[in-house]
């Protein structure tokens, strides 16, 4: 017995679903502008001072949530600030979309994770959180974060989602001040039990525009480490570089059977991702100020689906080396940083050392891509792993099925089950398995 894909997704024919042919798996959601903190480096230039008065209100956010639900019954939703926290109807939008099919985590400085804010949002369905950590050095964390103090916070946080057994991940933007760090505070995450560390490469939008970016030859530098890192602690911990699509040329040389090779798409900007702006703008990332349109005057559909930014950032021609680049279909360059720098998104990435030789061919990963696409079994599923593959989330699902069924035939097992689900659970390493999202726990 196969399933037919739509009814894997949980849709019918009459869903108004994606008629673009890409669906959006991940939806960052900038809540608000108001911050506890004033960081350096922030895209939206977030802070105490800012208003409230123009976000989306929680009528809103449900209704917007809806709509994308309409598009993607299974997405991840990133609920982020400014400090998503300030907002005091969090845990029900968080609810919403949870109860409604969705992967919902937290992006957060930190610093406001009570005990007491833990369980409501575990309880609102909150699957993970990502806390920011730019140094364990205080001068240099609470300086660049402009809030005295809030190093101690945050850690005291991490301390208490391990305690509470809520997922986190770390995230650390790399500047000249820290980049010296890195192995060690790749070190220091995985000791406190991070899910990933996430070391983010500036782009120079919002207040960090007036920051200074490392060099070309710097990211290489950096990249070629975060993949020694990436190898080093695989199945323990995942290491990857954001805002760094570079970073796939360098695995792909040095670690060509990695799984972050599975991902279909260069910077899936616009083409499976995309973000939503307090007062409801709808963009390709949050470091592209460009609108596709408000969610205020336009549905969610229509903008996925019609927008031209969208149809530019799937269709158009990458200029310069970029579009020269062999590694065009896997990397394709940064888009935020290439519009931050030049003002046209489909320009070369500037932070990118490498130098085709001419127009070169398209290379593609040994691995078959199996993020972001279609979930279509090839063989029988009970309906109970029918069930639970339908709470994985929908840029995962592929990687997923493809997973159960390999292990299921090299068993020697006819179909799926539930069972067989849990049994794949235990067979990986038991230091990543109690760490695993919830759809492949047994509880």
């Amino acid at each position: 017995m196969s399933v037919a894909p739509l009814e894997v997704l949980g849709e019918s024919p009459d869903t108004d679903r994606s008629v673009s042919g890409h669906i959006p798996h991940v939806v960052a959601w900038n809540l608000t502008r108001r911050c506890n903190l004033e960081c350096a480096h922030c895209y939206i230039a977030a802070g105490p001072a800012e208003s409230t008065d123009n976000d989306l209100s929680t009528a809103e956010c449900l209704r917007i949530a809806d709509e994308i639900l309409a598009v993607n019954p299974a997405p991840m939703f990133i609920l982020s600030g400014g400090e998503p926290l300030l907002r005091d109807d969090l845990e029900t939008i968080a609810e919403h979309c949870s109860a409604r099919g969705a992967t919902v985590v937290v992006g957060t400085n930190g610093t406001l994770l009570t005990h007491e804010r833990i369980e409501t949002l575990k309880a609102a369905g909150v699957t993970g959180v990502a806390v920011s950590i730019e140094s364990l050095d205080p001068t240099y964390h609470d300086r660049f974060r402009h809030g005295h103090g809030s190093l101690q916070a945050t850690l005291a946080a991490i301390d208490r989602l391990a305690e509470q057994e809520l997922d986190f991940v770390i995230q650390t933007t790399l500047t000249a001040g820290n980049r010296d760090e890195l192995s060690s505070l790749v070190a220091w995450a995985a000791a406190r039990g991070a899910v990933s560390f996430n070391a983010y490469f500036l782009v120079t939008t919002g207040r960090g525009a007036g920051m200074r970016p490392l060099t070309a030859d710097d990211h290489e530098v950096l990249l070629a480490q975060l993949v020694d890192l990436h190898i080093e602690y695989l199945g323990r911990m995942m290491v990857r570089a954001k805002c760094a699509p570079a970073f796939m040329r360098l695995v792909h040389r040095r670690a060509p059977n990695s799984p972050i090779l599975q991902y279909a798409t260069r910077c899936p900007c616009g083409v499976q991702y995309c973000r939503i702006t307090p007062d409801g703008g709808l963009t390709a990332c949050p470091y592209m100020p460009v609108t596709a349109g408000n969610l205020r005057q336009d549905s969610f559909a229509h903008l996925w689906n019609s927008a031209p930014l969208f149809q530019e950032m799937r269709q158009g021609t990458l200029g310069g080396k970029c579009g020269d680049c062999g590694y065009r279909a896997m990397c394709g360059g940064c888009r935020a940083r290439a519009f931050a720098t030049t003002g046209d998104y489909l320009a070369a990435d500037p932070s990118c050392s490498y130098q085709p030789n001419g127009r070169e061919a398209v290379i593609t990963p040994i691995r078959q891509a199996t993020y972001g696409t279609a979930s279509e079994p090839t063989m029988p599923w009970t309906a109970d792993a029918l069930q639970r593959i339908e709470r994985v989330p929908s840029f995962v699902r592929g990687v997923v099925t493809t997973r159960m069924e390999t292990y299921a035939r090299e068993h020697g097992h006819a179909e799926v089950t539930a069972d067989l689900m849990g049994e794949v659970r235990r067979s990986l390493p038991i230091d990543f398995s109690k760490r695993l999202p919830f759809f492949m726990r047994d509880d």
